[in-house]
């Protein structure tokens, strides 16, 4: 399995914002020019404590092509320190308005009071979940047990084609490219 690595994320949201923008800058550019979209093509559920590599996987996402989610660009109002009813009706809305859920593991995704719920509550009325792990170093990774019912994201170049796109795996040998796999996400989870 490929992992992404906190160092090319964050390389990846410097070549993004320049080079001489931190998280919070480039949050303050996005919602000052952000169009309020209505619908997006992936959730981001992460840990507010990976802002930088956040930047950096919404970046590579989009330029697949993909709209997506991150809270604290687009609602930068929604207090997530604190779970409140409010702030989970907010997210709850947000998530209806999403395709799919991508679910960023990292070192910090065991301390998120939110990520587990938003597994969950996603979960529950779509399914089109897949989780993208980012280690340090090309570690390898190993997530709490739950994750591993849902199949991991990749990129990898489209066979016979010298365009790259992004692809589900359920395992070494069986992988979906994301248009294919979003048509029926329950029926690719792991099983066994």
């Amino acid at each position: 399995m490929t992992t992404f690595t906190e160092s090319q994320m964050r390389q990846r949201a410097r070549s993004k914002t320049g080079g001489f923008r931190d998280a919070t800058t480039v949050l303050k550019e996005e919602v000052a020019s952000a169009n309020k979209m209505s619908s997006f093509d992936i959730f981001l559920s992460h840990s507010t404590s990976d802002a930088q590599i956040i930047l950096g996987v919404k970046g590579i996402l989009e330029d697949y092509g993909k709209t997506v989610y991150v809270d604290w660009l687009e609602d930068p109002q929604l207090n997530r320190r604190h779970v409140t009813a409010a702030t989970a009706e907010a997210i709850r809305n947000r998530m209806h308005q999403c395709s799919s859920l991508i679910y960023v593991h990292s070192e910090n995704s065991k301390s998120s009071k939110w990520m587990p719920w938003e597994l969950g509550y996603f979960d529950g009325f779509s399914g089109a979940i897949a989780i993208l792990p980012v280690t340090k170093n090309g570690e390898s990774f190993t997530g709490q047990e739950y994750l591993g019912i849902y199949p991991y994201i990749d990129e990898a170049p489209r066979i016979r084609s010298p365009t790259k796109e992004i692809w589900i795996n359920k395992g070494v040998n069986e992988s979906r490219a994301w248009d294919t796999w979003l048509r029926n996400p329950r029926a690719f989870r792991k099983t066994g």
